[in-house]
């Protein structure tokens, strides 16, 4: 008797290079098949959680990642994750159960029309209604996730569908679940004339955004730094693209060089640069402060593998390609040409860089010392800072956490990995993001660094966490507020709602009570051991430090707000 659908569907997946499926128990038939295949089950405890750590899988591994799914209620779950994943470039399949077909449109228990539920975020929906075809859509939907730019696809089986035998047996031998699937370059012109702007700018920039991490250009871009003696910043999501205690490393960069910034007097080098080489950025509002922070009278440079974004919001000489072939491909034209001005350049930018490193040093140090209780945030993350490796991967929620990571902790090697929801920065993912991470990489410490109010949209997973054997280490930034949201608020209208405001919570008694490991900080003396025996720790381990709520990052739309200043006795942070 031949496989069933559910059983090819495993099959699939495993020619794929498929591993790991975070589900939970539907599609039943599937899940009961895969270990067959040696495809692990990772269980989540709701839906939108699953999709995050299905993202997270994703971004470590340069593999689709793959999310199961019920029909209905279940399925909508996934609507916020795939939204993320698509809007960050992030290839995930979502398999999602349907109805039997006999009960189709005649509304059945939980029936939904899933085709319009992830038109927007999904490249692509497709229903697996002819077992004949397992192979064809499995083959079209990890191309659709892999190739061009990466991101969600959506394939939805019937549930009658998945136990019905298959008529023929696959022969395939096709892989298509590593991204990017095809890699391809520039032609030899476009690259002679950026190669030639490169080694003759007097100022030039490059700024790296998530599409280096996609494409494996870590390396590259270390070179290219090297050989030319460019300065390098980073977007949010392309933290960790260049070593940041490298010389010529500036640092991430945009909506967030307010005071107290970690890259604020680097903002000089940025207005002044006179050639910009956009590497795998959209150039979206955040990393480019609102579209104010880089001169109209730079020359542009846009590389990116989506002809779309390339151009979109800076006119730019385009390169459409491959991140790590075309830098590859620029760095051979280099190679041919005299460098002497770039080389001559290169201790004039390296003092520039450094002095704006020392100044932003000295004028944090006040609170990054700081003894206060409630914690400031700014010794949190000097303290947590000072116990990362190069192999640590590092997950912030969205909000204040990915703003405190960006700025106060460090990369210690080109291509360390710093994970963030900035597609949508929805709340509430850092935690299953972090636990995707680490069923990737478990060897590997992965340290999820969360507000309390995000931490409560995920407060399960720490049981997923137990149950899987995923220790990670929750850093839950405690300071009773809803934070973002109270400052704009102070912000735009020198009031705030009455929501932003929490009742107390025990966020190490949670913990314990999953079976975890809990620990509640309250001085700042107290952090460097707890986080030290959290990093060690077999099991999950959540810290939770009561934190300043007064205390905010370095947004720069908010400098000199007189509202704000009150919060912190007139210093600005």
């Amino acid at each position: 008797m031949g496989n069933t659908v559910a059983e090819s569907l495993a099959a699939a997946l495993r020619r794929h290079g498929v591993r790991d499926v975070f589900g939970q128990s539907l599609p039943s038939l599937f899940f009961l098949a895969a270990p067959e295949q040696s495809i692990r089950q990772v269980v989540y405890r709701a839906e939108n959680a699953g999709g995050a750590m299905a993202d997270g899988y994703a971004r470590v591994t340069g593999r689709v990642g793959v999310v199961a799914a019920q029909n209905g209620p279940a399925a909508t779950l996934l609507v916020p994750p795939l939204s993320e994943a698509f809007k960050a470039s992030v290839p995930v399949l979502a398999i999602v159960q349907e109805v039997p077909r006999p009960a189709r449109d005649r509304n059945a228990f939980q029936e939904l029309d899933h085709v319009k539920l992830f038109s927007a975020c999904a490249k692509a929906v497709h229903r697996l209604d002819d077992p004949a075809r397992v192979d064809d859509y499995v083959d079209a939907a990890m191309t659709e996730a892999a190739s061009g730019r990466p991101g969600p696809v959506v394939l939805l089986v019937p549930k009658d569908v998945l136990a019905e035998p298959v008529p023929v047996a696959s022969t395939r031998r096709a892989q298509y679940g590593h991204f990017p699937l095809d890699r391809y370059v520039p032609g030899p012109d476009q690259i002679k004339q950026v190669a030639e702007l490169l080694a003759t700018a007097r100022r030039p920039l490059v700024v790296a955004g998530g599409g280096v991490h996609g494409s494996g250009a870590a390396p590259e871009l270390a070179e290219l730094q090297q050989l030319a003696s460019i300065p390098v910043a980073t977007t949010a999501m392309g933290k960790g693209a260049v070593d940041e205690t490298q010389p010529l490393s500036v640092g991430v960069i945009g909506y967030a060089m307010g005071v107290n910034g970690a890259t604020r007097h680097a903002r000089r080098l940025v207005e002044d640069a006179d050639l910009i080489l956009f590497v795998g950025t959209r150039t979206n509002e955040n990393a480019t402060d609102g579209w104010r922070l880089f001169p109209p009278s730079a020359t542009y440079v846009h590389l990116d593998v989506d002809p779309v974004e390339v151009g979109r919001n800076y006119e730019a000489l385009r390169l459409v390609g491959d991140a790590k072939l075309t830098l590859r491909a620029l760095l051979d034209e280099l190679s041919t040409r005299s460098l002497d001005y770039r080389a001559a350049a290169h201790e004039k930018v390296v003092a520039q860089i450094e002095a704006a490193r020392r100044e932003h040093q000295a004028q944090i140090l006040p609170l990054a010392g700081s003894e206060a209780s409630p914690i400031r945030p700014e010794r949190i993350m000097r303290e947590l800072d000072a116990q990362l490796t190069p192999d640590t991967i590092v997950v912030a929620d969205a909000s204040y956490s990915s703003v405190w990571m960006c700025n106060y902790l460090r990369a210690r090697r080109a291509g360390q990995r710093f994970l963030a929801p900035r597609g949508l920065a929805g709340l509430g993912w850092g935690v299953p993001m972090a636990l995707g991470a680490k069923a990737a990489h478990r060897d590997s410490p992965v340290v999820a660094l969360v507000g309390d109010g995000g931490f409560a949209h995920c407060w399960a997973e720490i049981e997923t966490a137990v149950r899987m054997g995923l220790p990670i280490t929750v850093v839950v930034l405690n300071n009773g507020i809803l934070g973002y949201q109270k400052h704009s608020e102070l912000h735009q209208f020198a009031t705030h709602t009455d929501a932003i405001d929490f009742a107390p919570v025990d966020h190490a008694a949670i913990a314990i009570a999953c079976g975890a490991r809990g620990a509640r900080v309250e001085s700042a003396a107290e952090l460097a051991d707890t986080l030290r025996a959290a990093l060690a720790s077999p099991v999950a381990t959540v810290v939770d430090v009561i934190t300043d709520p007064d205390a905010y990052p370095p947004i720069s739309a908010w400098d000199g707000d007189p509202t704000l200043s009150e919060l912190t006795g007139g210093t600005g942070r």
